[in-house]
Parts: structure tokens; sequence; C-alpha cells
């Protein structure tokens, strides 16, 4: 049996960023993945914010997206990342 990933708000407030910047490209989940070598599945979990990508996997979503990483982190503040313990 499959057990349900615990979301954190952090994690969904990245999920909810991706998404908006994914779909302002008309891109589906599939072709994001495909552009940043990952899965369609791993794309829905962090865009449900059941999984927190790594920097790496950030990165390759900044560049499938054409987009600078920052974009992708622009809804924190420096003291959201430091609560989050990076």
């Amino acid at each position: 049996m499959s057990r349900r990933k615990e979301r954190s708000p952090e994690g969904q407030r990245f999920g909810d960023t991706l998404r908006r910047l994914r779909n302002e490209r008309d891109l589906s989940q599939e072709r994001l993945a495909e552009a940043a070598n990952l899965t369609a599945d791993y794309v829905g979990f962090v865009e449900r914010g059941e999984n927190v990508p790594t920097l790496t996997v950030l990165l390759k979503l900044a560049r499938a997206l054409r987009v600078d990483a920052s974009e992708l982190l622009s809804e924190f503040t420096v003291a959201t990342l430091k609560r989050m313990k990076l």
C-alpha cells in the first residue's frame, strides 16, 4: 500500500510557484519533466508539495522553464529560508 507523503507549507508554496510558471508556459507536467530529465510523477509530487527538490533539481527545473532559479524561490523571504534550516 502506498503511503501519502506529508506536505510542508514551504513545499506547497514552491509547488504552487512551479505550477504557475509551468502553466504560464503552456507546458504539461510530462513536457516539463522531459525537458528537465525528470519523471512526470516527480514533477507532480513537487507541485503538490509532497517532495522538496534538491538544488540540482531546482536548477534543472529553472533551465527547463527558461527562468532564473531565483524566480522559483521568489515566494520565499530570507527569514523563511532560514527557518527551513537549509
